[in-house]
């Protein structure tokens, strides 16, 4: 169950076989370098630093060859990987460090500051600097790595549900929770991904998303260095030059968010790519506008599906046939191959409930959260969904008070703790509208306590907030409509203030 010895057998099999393209250096590397350079790293990470197994290692970077790296050497070690959402604050962050306390942080050259910062604030053993980071104090990772050995490291003993890694997302109750994520979910959700999305080989995927959601990790990555097909992995979404990436690397399946597609759909390349070797478009992370997908299907003439998942699950857990998102739009699919899915209530609308060799293990050091989202071995997803008679689900609503903007969750709960904690705020409640660009953005509604002005408020947000997380505009009132329990009624503001 060594989430590891995925990348090791695949280099047995297919050593010489092309596995990655890091489109940031034009760098192509093999299954079998790509292999020593996780053992190297694993090796670095033992001997000159101390990881053991449990030990958590924190990754501060934006997409580079260095992740992929370290997420199969803690794997070979019993490490666990912590990424870092590099677009929160350093007040964010230092929750995060907190709560996983890591033996090491790896940063990249974006990140220095921060990582010497969260090293020193929270008693950090080790940093190792990626890219040519300056960091002081801090190991080089191409001078570390160039003397360690590429043998394969020693492997402890572990157990399906040894944890893998510690995926952080935005809790309801204002703090980010951990998802732990086990070794058999890594494995579990590579299958599930080759057999729902009919993977092989052959296939070639770009890797434009954050490897620091599950999305970049696990949606297509880890499954198609699994199965030996080819990965192009992009530093950051650059529109224009990701549709030419498509191109001449000739992709075969492409994963993108809505704002991703509306965004290469304004680009003034899209009128000319070819994208005759795309088995098909799939968007995730957010629901897709219909009318944007069948724009690419007739302006492209090209297959374009949506999906379903979540860091606690998978990620991958419906899929469809290219004929049958035509077919049902809306819909994203059935439950994958090893997935079962219940709505809660047991009739065809209800919250989604999900269960399988691919759901995560619980929250880390949270037993509390872990007890209330898995019962009786269904995870509960927070998702209202709906069944039609054929078994295709469709993706209702959120029963979370959450809102998903460019494909990023936006929790009220911590985004209107930050405006309570303002003098002038009396009562905060976040709402979302729509926006052409990002799909859904937030609005504040506040009640003052004297004179602030809006402006006001969302400086106050400026370092408490990652800036996606920040509401578009603030807008005041005197009170809100209530519940019989005093809670404000969130729908009908949103009538009265949306637009």
């Amino acid at each position: 169950m060594h989430a590891g010895h995925l990348l090791s057998a695949r280099a047995q099999l297919t050593p010489d076989r092309e596995a990655l393209l890091d489109r940031a250096t034009g760098r192509r590397y093999s299954y079998g370098e790509l292999n020593q350079r996780a053992n190297r790293i694993a090796q670095v990470l033992r001997r000159r630093c101390g990881v053991g197994a449990g030990d958590r290692v924190a990754m501060l970077a934006q997409n580079c060859v260095e992740y992929v790296d370290l997420l199969y050497a803690v794997g070979k070690i019993g490490a666990i990987l912590v990424p870092l959402n590099w677009r929160l604050t350093p007040l964010e962050l230092a929750h995060i460090i907190g709560d996983s306390e890591p033996a090491v942080i790896v940063a990249g050259p974006e990140f220095a500051e921060v990582a010497a910062t969260l090293r020193d604030q929270h008693g950090v053993a080790h940093v190792i600097a990626v890219d040519g980071a300056h960091i002081d104090g801090s190991l080089d990772w191409n001078q570390a790595t160039a003397d360690a050995s590429a043998d394969e490291p020693e492997r402890p003993a572990l157990h399906a549900d040894s944890p893998h890694c510690i995926m952080y997302t935005s809790g309801t109750t204002g703090r980010p929770k951990g998802a732990v994520i086990p070794h058999r979910q890594v494995l579990w959700n590579c299958i599930n991904a080759a057999v729902g999305f009919g993977l092989s080989e052959a296939d070639i995927t770009p890797v434009f998303t954050p490897l620091f959601h599950a999305g970049g990790l696990f949606a297509f990555l880890t499954p198609m260095l699994y199965l030996g097909g080819r990965v192009i992995l992009g530093r950051t979404f650059r529109g224009g030059p990701d549709l030419l990436t498509i191109e001449r690397e000739r992709c075969t399946v492409v994963l993108g968010v809505p704002t991703i597609f509306r965004l290469w759909r304004e680009n003034p390349e899209y009128q000319t790519a070819n994208f005759e070797h795309v088995r098909y478009f799939i968007s995730g992370g957010a629901p897709c506008p219909t009318p944007l997908m069948q724009a690419w299907r007739d302006e492209k003439q090209v297959a374009f599906r949506q999906g379903y998942g979540l860091t606690e699950a998978g990620p991958n857990c419906f899929a469809m046939t290219n004929d049958d998102s035509v077919a049902r739009p809306g819909s994203v699919g059935k439950p994958m191959f090893h997935s079962q899915a219940m709505l809660l209530g047991g009739g065809d609308a209800g919250e989604l409930l999900l269960r399988g060799p691919h759901v995560c293990s619980g929250y880390w050091r949270n037993p509390q959260a872990t007890a209330a989202a898995i019962r009786d071995g269904w995870f509960h997803t927070g998702d209202i969904a709906r069944r039609d008679a054929d078994g295709f689900y469709y993706i209702a609503g959120r029963a979370k008070e959450m809102i998903i903007s460019g494909g990023e969750n936006i929790y009220a709960a911590e985004v209107e703790a930050v405006f309570n904690d303002h003098p002038g705020v009396a009562e905060s409640a976040l709402i979302g509208e729509p926006d052409e660009r990002w799909g859904e953005v937030g609005v504040m509604v506040v009640i003052p306590r004297g004179e602030v002005s809006e402006e006001t408020l969302l400086q106050f947000c400026g370092d408490r907030l990652a800036r996606y997380k920040i509401p578009k505009r603030v807008v005041f009132a005197d009170d809100f409509p209530r519940t019989a329990l005093g809670k404000p009624k969130k729908p009908e503001l949103q009538k009265m203030y949306s637009r």
